[in-house]
């Protein structure tokens, strides 16, 4: 008893650890209230907002830990809110294709890789965009097969809706002129019905089945991969949007380890095995740096290759109205089993047809009215003008990615005319309709730093400068909204607005130093703002290194 008494003793005798002030900072934090500023940051050494203000949070605090933030600006942690961590990992050890110039320079890039990777069996990749070669045609495996014959290829466009392979690939899958179109996919034939070596959307799958699946060892890497890159880039939590059951796995257990530097908000991709292994949603797991509460559906493909579902035909393909994935019914089941099971559901949509059909979805689901598990439609990238007020009719989030579209802008307005266009990658006429918008990038897609498309959001310009003024620049969102969407409108996105997205009390204190002041500096200079530190939960997770 002596003994207990004596160790209660010294614990009360200890003094409480020390809270932390990061003065002498420009910092801004979105609230619900809009923008506010602050000098000092106060956190506790669990890694909580004790309070922002100016020097006199100072006074009194004698036994505080003091940081000279030198004046530099903090922002919260920023989210993206829709992205692919496994993708971006694994593209830092495939064929990287994004920016080639043209199907010759792919080619020697294929070759390249082949020659640096001899054992590899499979040769895989991703970031090829033939709209933006001279000669804006699909490729063929003609194309691979004069660099690499003896091996199979297998490389997914940019935008991950389709896949261009050379004949060793198709060989091995199979693949003949008897081979069949699947629902929701197709294979580009010739004149003469023989596949030419691009797989849209769910014909990919035909070839993937070959691919030998990664390991859990490859998967945990990847994650460590991309975090290093991501957390260097300001950005502390990520929707990861369509995860399987092995990286669900994988996560769980970097958590149980203490591996994750940064926020998952993961969403289970499908309404089949998996979200029935996962059971139930997982909020808050490893203090809190993991959620499992949302699943991930596809109701069309992508723009660029055409698959995207659309009401009326391509404007400049007018035999071809894109690629539903899905009968209305079957949609609509799998949103009211996911739903029905507590998850929230975020659906993909591109077309304007797409998005129509998710909506419906929603509605059915929800009984026409708002539904507490917040459910989303990820990407909104056409949406026909008479229906941009469902989104908040019905709550829906809008799950955009503002590169998306200075990215598209080449293309967006042939693939659907002067008059659907209106109603593409429309962020303005979706705030002022009352929708919430959550900001993210799709990486691998793009590029993953946020600024890029913090910068898309302020400009509608490509990284160039281009067009002059801002394509569509009526859509244009201020620099207060953009950085909402990209903090605690994605917080709120995931239902984790109380915990997340801005440096309020009570809350984490996930932020970043930066180099210069997102809100006084000219526009054309968002996109090279460079994060100098990133904290997550009070502890610097990133660092700079000093310039030489």
């Amino acid at each position: 008893m002596r003994r207990l008494l004596a160790c209660v003793t010294l614990l009360l005798a200890m003094p409480a650890l020390a809270d932390t002030a990061l003065f002498n900072v420009k910092g801004y934090t979105s609230t619900n209230d809009g923008i506010q500023e602050f000098s000092v940051l106060v956190f506790d050494a669990n890694g909580r907002v004790v309070a922002t203000g100016n020097e006199e949070l100072l006074e009194g605090r004698a036994h505080v830990s003091r940081i000279d933030g030198q004046g530099r600006t903090v922002l919260p942690g920023l989210t993206d809110a829709h992205a692919h961590v496994t993708g971006l990992g694994f593209l830092k050890t495939s064929l990287d294709l994004l920016g080639a110039s043209s199907v010759d320079d792919a080619a020697q890039r294929i070759a390249q890789y082949a020659k640096d990777n001899p054992r590899a069996r499979w040769i895989t990749g991703r970031g090829w965009n033939q709209v933006l070669w001279p000669v804006p045609e699909f490729p063929t495996a003609a194309d691979i097969d004069k660099v690499v014959a003896d091996r199979p290829v297998f490389l997914r466009r940019i935008d991950g809706h389709a896949a261009w392979a050379n004949s060793a690939a198709m060989q091995l899958a199979g693949i003949d002129r008897d081979t069949p179109d699947p629902v929701g996919g197709k294979i580009i034939r010739d004149n003469n019905g023989r596949a030419t070596g691009v797989f849209i959307d769910k014909a990919m799958a035909l070839i993937q089945a070959q691919i030998p699946r990664p390991g859990k060892d490859d998967v945990r890497a990847a994650i460590r991969a991309a975090g290093e890159t991501l957390l260097s880039e300001g950005i502390t939590s990520v929707h990861d949007a369509g995860i399987n059951i092995t990286e669900a796995e994988v996560y769980l257990s970097m958590a149980d380890d203490g591996e994750l530097n940064m926020r998952i908000y993961a969403m289970i991709r499908g309404a089949g095995e998996g979200l029935d292994t996962i059971g139930k949603p997982i909020v808050g797991y490893g203090n809190d740096r993991l959620d499992i509460a949302s699943v991930k559906l596809v109701s069309d493909g992508a723009l660029g290759s055409r698959g995207a579902a659309m009401i009326e035909p391509y404007s400049d393909d007018p035999e071809n109205r894109g690629l539903p994935f899905w009968t209305q019914d079957e949609l609509d089941a799998m949103v009211v089993k996911a739903n029905g099971m507590g998850f929230q559901v975020g659906i993909h949509a591109i077309g304007d047809l797409g998005n129509r059909m998710s909506l419906d979805a929603f509605e059915r689901a929800q009984d026409g009215k708002p539904s507490p598990l917040r459910n989303r439609i990820e990407h909104s990238q056409i949406v026909a003008l008479e229906d941009i007020p469902r989104f908040a009719e019905l709550g829906v989030i809008a799950a955009m990615q503002a590169t998306h579209a200075t990215s598209d802008k080449n293309m967006a307005e042939d693939r659907v005319g002067p008059d659907r266009i209106k109603g593409g990658y429309a962020w303005r006429r979706l705030l002022d309709s009352g929708a919430i918008i959550a900001n993210g990038s799709d990486f691998p897609v793009e590029l993953s730093n946020p600024f890029h498309g913090l910068f898309a959001a302020v400009t509608r310009q490509s990284r160039d400068g281009e067009p002059e003024g801002g394509w569509y620049a009526d859509q244009v969102l201020t620099r207060s909204e953009a950085l909402h969407s990209f903090t605690l409108a994605a917080a709120y996105a995931a239902h984790q607005e109380e915990r997340l997205g801005s440096l309020e009390p009570g809350k984490w204190a996930d932020f970043i130093i930066v180099d210069r002041d997102y809100f006084e500096i000219p526009a054309d200079q968002i996109d090279d703002i460079v994060v100098l530190e990133t904290w997550v939960a009070g502890q610097k997770v990133f660092a700079q290194e000093a310039p030489q």
